[in-house]
């Protein structure tokens, strides 16, 4: 095992209930917390820190909680909003209601930026992950993070406005 990976397993033999508190104080849910944890530790095992200095495992490791469960937060929120656009299979969809949604889906789209397009596109119709999107366009993640915020807020209220959504 390396010095990382034992450094780990040390923190969590001595900090583990401490890490549990810090990710039940960031969500209140007790299964929840222990999987945060859990995931906190599978990132920080293969993202290790290049210098380590005492107590830095234990902070990068709370540090990637926190990122992890905002992360959770945005994705619940988008998903939240999402809902009510989401039908059952058995609903009888108008054709003329599709066509009227794909029109202003196309044109919300249209409305963007070439790279705030591309990053939409990308990542919620092509599924790429952020980093490959970034690769993809010469870019740095979080450019791409920002073009899709930006895209998502610009297409949210463009839909809102015609009536669709």
């Amino acid at each position: 095992m390396g010095s990382w990976q034992q450094t780990l397993a040390d923190l969590v033999g001595t900090r583990g209930p401490a890490l549990k508190r810090h990710a039940f104080l960031l969500c209140g849910d007790d299964a929840q917390a222990e999987d945060l944890v859990q995931e906190a530790l599978l990132r920080a095992c293969t993202r290790p820190l290049r210098a380590l200095r005492p107590g830095g495992a234990e902070a990068y490791v709370r540090v990637i909680m926190v990122n992890l469960f905002i992360d959770g937060a945005r994705r619940r929120t988008r998903l939240s909003r999402l809902e009510p656009l989401l039908r059952p299979a058995d609903a009888t969809l108008d054709p003329a209601e599709l066509v009227t949604d794909r029109d202003a889906m196309l044109t919300a789209l249209r409305s963007l930026s070439p790279r705030q397009r591309a990053c939409v596109v990308l990542h919620y119709y092509e599924d790429l992950p952020v980093a490959r999107i970034a690769t993809m366009l010469g870019v740095a993640e979080g450019t791409v993070k920002r073009y899709l915020s930006e895209g998502l807020s610009h297409v949210a209220v463009r839909l809102s406005s015609t009536g669709t959504g």
